[in-house]
């Protein structure tokens, strides 16, 4: 049977916000598996502000996307060819797919979704990998306790909208910094934090002394910059700042900024620890079980901003990212199941 593959490459590496001419966009016939292979159709492809990194020439805990290579993706799919023992044609499937509708695989790294348990773009937010960090990161390294206080930057997005519904879950006072009107009101009515900061029309530190009087037990960062200074100024004694992610350096074109509170530390004897969702990757399974009996008792909610379009409309969604469009977990859907 003949499949056309549609795929994007990286072409070049980005300075900046990834432009068009950083890309090239390729129809080729799909591989055919080979013994012990199969084929897997993309249904829908995680868009994540990690990929902007993986694009980058420098040492990082993944190798880079190399020039002419497809962009590295996660996605789920379902299997439409294969000699391989462990799956069978219609099967469900997560893994690293790429950003391209069909993907040979020898089987490593896939995994198993049955979508009567849960819509397939859950399995790419809560059940996939923003879930995955946002329980490791928060519960291992920030280790909150009832009624504290936790600090989410990033709050409406696929990570921090979850960080913020665990700490709850855990009796903690939760805090979300998110970037405009809708957003904040989405936070506190839909993911059940106690407040929301807009750092679009207000002064953080001004708003983190209101909202904080006793300072910040634990600050679960996604953006960096600016905002992580200002989380910094407002530390509790032993406090726990976990680094996820920093947004807002991502596509800078001057040298990244660094926190220039990082004082704060040492007075407050805090600590500050960088956190990579796959260091736990033989623990997806506990964090996957729990959050599936959360979703299913209605105590954890999984949004997704699910984009249309195909492939073809991955340059242009995958800067949603980037320019606040997106809120919670954003996907490309890339075909039917």
């Amino acid at each position: 049977m003949s499949r056309i593959n549609s795929q994007y490459r990286l072409a070049a590496r980005p300075v900046g916000l990834p432009k068009p001419t950083d890309w090239e966009y390729v129809e080729e016939p799909a591989a055919e598996p080979g013994e012990g292979e199969l084929l897997i159709q993309t249904t829908y492809l995680s868009l994540d502000p990690a990929m902007r990194g993986w694009m980058n020439d420098a040492k990082s805990y993944i190798r880079p996307v190399g020039i002419g290579e497809v962009m590295r993706a996660g996605g789920v799919g379902r299997v439409v060819a294969s000699h391989h023992p462990g799956f069978a044609v219609g099967d469900h499937v997560y893994g690293t797919l790429g950003v391209q509708e069909y993907c040979r695989s020898d089987g490593r790294g896939l995994t198993k979704v049955d979508p009567a348990l849960a819509p397939l773009p859950v399995y790419l937010g809560v059940l996939g990998m923003p879930g995955m960090t946002a329980y490791f990161g928060l519960l291992d390294i920030g280790r909150p306790q009832a009624g504290q206080t936790v600090v989410v930057s990033g709050a409406a997005g696929a990570v921090g909208s979850v960080v913020g519904q665990i700490a709850k879950l855990k009796g903690c006072r939760v805090i979300g910094i998110a970037g405009g009107e809708a957003k904040c009101r989405l936070v506190v009515e839909e993911f059940g934090f106690d407040a929301c900061i807009d750092y679009k029309s207000t002064d953080v530190r001004a708003a983190l002394r209101a909202a904080a009087p006793d300072g910040v037990d634990v600050y679960f960062d996604n953006v960096g910059g600016d905002i992580l200074d200002a989380v910094l100024a407002r530390l509790a004694r032993g406090a726990r700042v976990v680094i996820c992610g920093a947004i807002s350096q991502y596509n800078a074109t001057e040298p990244v900024k660094g926190p220039a509170n990082y004082m704060s530390l040492l007075v407050n004897r805090a600590s500050m620890t960088g956190m990579v969702v796959f260091d736990y990757a033989d623990r997806y399974a506990e964090a996957a079980a729990e959050m599936s009996g959360w979703l299913a008792a209605g105590k954890l909610r999984s949004r997704e901003d699910v984009v249309e379009g195909g492939v073809k409309a991955f340059p242009e969604a995958l800067l949603r990212l980037f320019n606040g469009q997106n809120t919670g977990k954003l996907v490309l859907k890339v075909a039917d199941d």
